[in-house]
């Protein structure tokens, strides 16, 4: 019996007949990074001090009587300005105030929601400069991105489906089930030229093809959230700040290849992107958008949502598979591809969250719209965690074709040095697509980024991790905390990743520990070389891609540690060179009645001073002071 279809526009009216009378809405950032600043308590305090001015608030739509309110306090899932954070909106002024703590919260409530007036003071300011910006819209950070994925997060309450239904969610899932075949779905992604998000950039579209034409009567989908790059939080916020989205894409993918049931996987550490996928699980069902007779279109689909343990190897497709089907994640030689022979053994379609939150947008918006941004080769938009030495940290989307100039300089506003002052001419590299990926340089700020240009120089897009480094970075050590990652992620499956990262790891603690000489670069880089090729899935086969990048590009820098015994960047502990530090030495004499080689020089009461030249590095001196003025030993 086909159930009464649900009516997605008399929701979204409903809905915005609760919030019309409403005066303002003040949002307040709920990802992870401003909740752990503390977003939840000004959010409480808000709510409280707006009780106390006598203004009548509003904080669950679905307990309000529709009537004139003065203030809807509301959370949203990530804004992406994480350097600014915490962050609060006030609408329909479109005010952002930054860096906000509970003790701004009287003066925001007293000034803006009673006096109509801005609080200068919690506005943005750029980077080294007096400007200052009161609206999303004017702060760079923003007005150069194009937010096509992250557009509603940041103002969505990610906790409402009513609010997501209201801004057209789920509107491009039911015109799937109504109005679409399964084939006329798949070719449309195929046409709109979506490449899979998570770093392989595998046609989206024909993967989905592949799946469909299995004749299998079970088939799945699942949604890889399980996001373990170092420095990346793009799926993570994608699942905070909107999850309906990624239902919504799963729904899409699940009538296009004829599958029944899907699992999201999200690794545990993603505690606030579990809790509210599994409540907009639970409020989809609730609604008839999950579960049985979807749409009254007669089709069913069962979501679950499964928690990864964290292991790295569990992105690869055939060991999040394997972990799903409660064995240990380790991954399988293909083909078959998992759209053949996947989860049980059935045909299954494994995208990641970015990839399946854009398949809304081109059934809603048509493959046309979607192609007008980024490349040919590369169309539309791809979500970056752009985190280092850098002013602006955060999340942002720009169209693929972007440089890393206009990136790093003009959404990002400049390289700092270590307290965050901008410096001129003060960048070195970025890392981009994790361990997988590869640096890149200031011979590259002009490249323009897509799938196919990051390959052809050796690096990858990877999932979309951008850590910028200034010139203080030791390129040498940049590459053994990306090999140390990853050798401790290999599953151990085969030989090359399990020994070649360990053996790689080793040759690199030789070069910054003065043990290396010439020969060991050379085999440094031919071990690098057949770990690649013989490695049995992708974490092996890029496992040396940071060591292949840095040694292209900085083997200078790698040539100074071995054959000149120094540090360029002075971070490797075995070529500091020893000094005490004025400022805390007390001229005690301590270490100078230690020193068995007379290297240390000074009056009593006075800085002392170290010659390095005579210093044999014994330790003695350091034992001896009661201050910790001694470095570099």
């Amino acid at each position: 019996m086909i159930a009464e279809k649900i009516d997605l526009k008399k929701i979204a009216a409903d809905y915005k007949n609760k919030v019309l009378p409403i005066k303002r809405r003040v949002i307040i950032c709920a990802g992870t990074g401003c909740v752990a600043n503390g977003a939840l308590e000004i959010h409480d305090a808000l709510v409280k001090e707006v009780e106390n001015r006598k203004l009548n608030v509003v904080v669950d739509l679905d307990k309000h009587d529709c009537g004139t309110s003065d203030v809807f306090v509301s959370k949203s899932g990530c804004q992406g300005f994480c350097q600014a954070g915490p962050l609060v909106t006030v609408e329909p002024e479109g005010y952002l105030y930054v860096h906000v703590k509970v003790d701004d919260v009287k003066e925001i409530v007293d000034e803006t929601l009673v006096n109509n007036r801005l609080v200068e003071r919690l506005v943005y300011r750029e980077p080294g400069t007096d400007i200052k910006h009161a609206r999303t819209s004017e702060i760079p950070f923003y007005a150069k991105q194009n937010r096509f994925v992250l557009g509603q997060c940041g103002f969505l309450d990610p906790e409402s489906i009513d609010e997501y239904i209201a801004n057209e969610g789920y509107w491009a899932a039911e015109k799937a089930y109504a109005s679409m075949t399964p084939e006329n779905i798949c070719q449309v992604v195929f046409d709109s030229g979506l490449r899979g998000r998570g770093g392989g950039g595998f046609s989206t579209g024909r993967k989905w093809q592949f799946a469909l034409a299995q004749d299998n009567d079970k088939k799945y989908v699942i949604c890889n959230g399980d996001e373990g790059d170092p420095g990346a939080f793009m799926d993570r916020s994608l699942m905070e700040g909107n999850p309906h989205r990624v239902i919504e894409g799963i729904i899409i993918a699940a009538r296009a290849i004829g599958a029944d049931e899907a699992f999201i996987y999200v690794r545990t550490e993603y505690p606030l992107a579990v809790k509210r996928i599994r409540k907009a699980v639970c409020d989809a069902e609730s609604y008839g958008i999950l579960g049985k007779d979807i749409f009254g279109s007669g089709y069913n689909i069962k979501c679950n949502v499964m928690e990864g343990a964290g292991a790295f190897v569990c992105g690869e497709e055939t060991a999040l598979i394997a972990s799903i089907e409660g064995k240990r994640g380790m991954p399988m030689p293909k083909p078959p591809f998992p759209a053949q022979k996947g989860l049980l053994g059935k045909p299954t379609v494994i995208n990641n969250v970015e990839t399946l939150a854009t398949v809304p947008l081109i059934i809603s918006k048509g493959k046309d719209a979607f192609r007008k941004l980024g490349t040919e080769k590369s169309p539309g938009t791809k979500t970056f965690a752009l985190t280092g030495y850098v002013a602006n940290t955060g999340l942002i989307e720009v169209p693929f074709g972007t440089t890393l100039r206009k990136i790093i300089f003009d959404i990002g506003g400049g390289v700092t040095d270590k307290l965050g002052n901008i410096i001129e001419n003060g960048f070195k590299a970025v890392q981009i697509g994790g361990p997988s990926g590869g640096c890149l340089t200031e011979e590259h700020l002009d490249l323009q980024l897509d799938f196919d240009s990051a390959k052809s120089i050796g690096a990858m897009i990877g999932s979309g991790g951008l850590v910028v480094m200034n010139k203080e970075t030791c390129m040498v050590q940049v590459a053994h905390f990306f090999m140390r990652f990853t050798q401790k992620e290999s599953c151990g499956k085969c030989v090359p990743c399990r020994e070649g990262t360990k053996q790689m790891l080793n040759l690199l603690d030789d070069v910054q520990q003065g043990k290396a000489n010439a020969a060991t670069l050379d085999l440094l880089q031919d071990l690098a070389g057949a770990v690649s090729k013989g490695s049995l899935c992708g974490l092996g086969k890029t496992a040396p891609n940071p060591i292949f990048s840095t040694l292209k590009y900085f083997r200078k820098e790698y040539e100074a540690h071995v054959l000149h015994g120094h540090c360029p960047a002075g971070k490797c502990k075995a070529f500091a060179l020893p000094e005490i530090l004025a400022e805390l030495c007390k001229g005690c004499t301590a270490c100078k009645r230690k020193c068995p080689v007379g290297a240390i020089s000074g009056e009593k009461g006075k800085p002392h001073k170290i010659d390095a030249d005579k210093c044999i590095k014994c330790g003695s001196c350091v034992a001896a002071c009661k201050f910790s003025a001694i470095i570099g030993i």
